[in-house]
């Protein structure tokens, strides 16, 4: 165990135009010193996950982590950047900072504003996460990109399209309890599976309930080596974690595979000594149904073309073998691109804590964060253990 977090803070995700990048940063960063115990002199070290790409004019934002309060004056700061996998990139790099000795306390935000930009530039946007150079023209933005993947695994593996509708029902459904989601509603196997003036296709096979939503939102989280863990309140250690850059272009990979994001769940579950049976529940990067669907294979969740299985047989509900997405995932809750791995590593710490509240997974002990940037690009690992 390298590090710990030992506090946190998440405002709720939606579409927030009476806030500023600024105003989120300065907000979760305040009250996850708070809940952490410990004061602005205290932090070592801030990183800032916030991806951008033309979301906000203000495009130098580190320090604004230091508006929190006028004693993080000096601290050195750090935007990190790693397309959708930003917020968790930012996390193991605090991880890093921990266990090298460097600093003995990590404050980490990640931050998005996408709502105030209109609906043509955020799709530009978003395909900044992809490979221009190849694929800066496919109709539909990032959905496009995704809707190309999931026509190729109806190709090759049949019309999945009753488990991608499970997929998005079952995270509907998860994130009616959750208190930080955008969209808190069930909207039911029937809407998601069928073609409605409310839910028309996107892109492929890809319906708009196939899809994640455009976001508001903030989360920070205060990161210590495990010694100092163990004298605060709570403590929930880093057991295993891995990152895997895979190659940008998709014309280069076999992109039904997701093969950096099996070779991350492999090396962080080898660093953690587990196998994925020993973990409680899975937060799993679903910026799109077809993802959640590819990384159930990649996890080995179940073999190559079976994914379907995993959720059409209950195996990823609240009470199956591997819940996934408990938290209603980005399906749900939302996805403000710099905020979503921060997210995720908060409300894995409030499973293993027992503070989860209406998504609460019974008896949660260990748990899996799969965030990853671009299609299977930036694959990041963690997987965590309460200690106290």
């Amino acid at each position: 165990m390298t590090a710990a977090m030992v506090g946190w803070a998440h405002m709720p995700f939606g579409k927030h135009a009476e806030e500023t990048v600024e105003s989120m940063i300065v907000k979760v960063a305040a009250d996850a010193m708070h809940d952490a115990g410990i004061g602005p002199e205290d932090v070592d070290e801030i990183l800032l996950g916030h991806f951008n790409a033309g979301f906000s004019a203000q495009d130098f934002t580190a320090s604004l982590v230091l508006q929190a309060d006028p004693a993080l004056r000096f601290k050195p700061a750090t935007r990190v950047e790693n397309a959708c996998a930003t917020g968790s990139a930012a996390v193991h790099q605090g991880v890093r900072a921990i266990a090298s000795g460097d600093a003995r306390i990590v404050l980490v935000v990640g931050v998005e504003q996408m709502t105030t930009t209109p609906g043509p530039e955020i799709g530009k946007n978003l395909l900044k996460a992809s490979y221009l150079k190849e694929e800066g023209d496919i109709p539909a933005g990032f959905a496009g990109v995704f809707g190309k993947i999931a026509d190729a695994y109806f190709q090759k593996f049949g019309d999945q399209s009753d488990a991608l509708a499970k997929i998005a029902a079952k995270n509907h459904k998860n994130g009616t309890g959750n208190p930080y989601a955008q969209m808190r509603k069930d909207l039911g196997f029937e809407f998601c599976r069928a073609e409605s003036e409310k839910n028309p296709f996107v892109a492929g096979p890809l319906k708009r309930t196939d899809c994640s939503l455009v976001s508001d939102g903030a989360a920070a989280l205060v990161l210590t080596d495990p010694a100092t863990a163990l004298g605060m309140k709570k403590a929930v250690a880093f057991r295993g974690m891995a990152h895997v850059q895979d190659f940008l272009p998709m014309s280069r990979r076999d992109i039904l595979k997701f093969e950096g994001c099996s070779k991350a769940w492999g090396e962080a579950l080898g660093d953690a000594n587990l196998a994925l049976d020993d973990l409680s529940f899975v937060e799993t990067h679903d910026c799109f149904t077809i993802a959640e669907l590819l990384e159930y294979e990649a996890m080995g969740l179940t073999s190559e073309g079976e994914g379907a299985r995993a959720v059409l047989e209950g195996w990823t509900e609240m009470d199956g073998k591997l819940p996934v997405n408990p938290s209603g995932g980005l399906k749900s809750k939302g996805h403000p691109i710099g905020a979503t791995g921060v997210s995720m590593h908060v409300l894995t710490a409030m499973q293993l804590t027992g503070t989860a509240g209406d998504i609460q997974v019974r008896d949660a002990e260990i748990g899996g964060i799969f965030n990853m940037g671009g299609a299977a690009v930036a694959n990041f690992v963690s997987v965590m253990q309460a200690m106290r």
